[in-house]
């Protein structure tokens, strides 16, 4: 298996030659199992407020629906901050973290909260309306990029140092 480098813009020039520094791009599978670390951690506080739902009496007590509307309203807060806060300010998800990926712009720069909220609030809604062929496209196109990445103007790397390629003939 060949892995496909990401070439970011230009840092050193020097008259003999000009030096980028590229990244690998984020293997199809390791994208899915880092979005599904992060929608495991939603269904995890959807679940535990459920049982303790439950234990407080389901739908027939006060406080057992008062839990699951506090259960709900912190999964929205988690997801909020997970999916668009977090990643606008550091590049990660907790799931691109754990798979050591980032989120950057194409240039190689950091992506920050506006364009996080559109790719994953916009983007994701898109790419599922056209039955997951939005996702699908990562898996065949040459730099790996999802329908959301595309709205966005984001691709997936993996985290670590760049790789310094030297380019003699440009």
């Amino acid at each position: 298996m060949t892995a496909t480098v990401e070439a970011a813009r230009p840092r050193i020039k020097s008259p003999a030659s000009i030096q980028t520094f590229a990244r690998f791009r984020a293997p199809f599978a390791l994208r899915c199992g880092a979005i599904l670390i992060d929608y495991i951690t939603l269904v995890a506080i959807l679940a535990f407020s459920t049982l303790l739902s439950r234990m407080f009496g389901g739908g027939a007590r006060s406080w057992g629906s008062s839990t699951e509307t506090v259960g709900v309203v912190v999964a929205i807060v988690v997801a909020a901050l997970n999916l668009g806060v977090l990643p606008g300010l550091t590049g990660f998800t907790v799931g691109k973290w754990a798979a050591g990926l980032r989120i950057v712009q194409q240039n190689g720069s950091d992506i920050g909260i506006g364009r996080a909220l559109l790719r994953h609030f916009v983007g994701y809604p898109l790419s599922f309306l056209t039955l997951g062929l939005g996702f699908l496209i990562a898996a065949f196109t040459s730099r790996g990029r999802g329908l959301h990445d595309l709205i966005a103007g984001t691709i997936i790397v993996r985290e670590g140092p760049a790789i310094a390629v030297s380019n003699r003939n440009a």
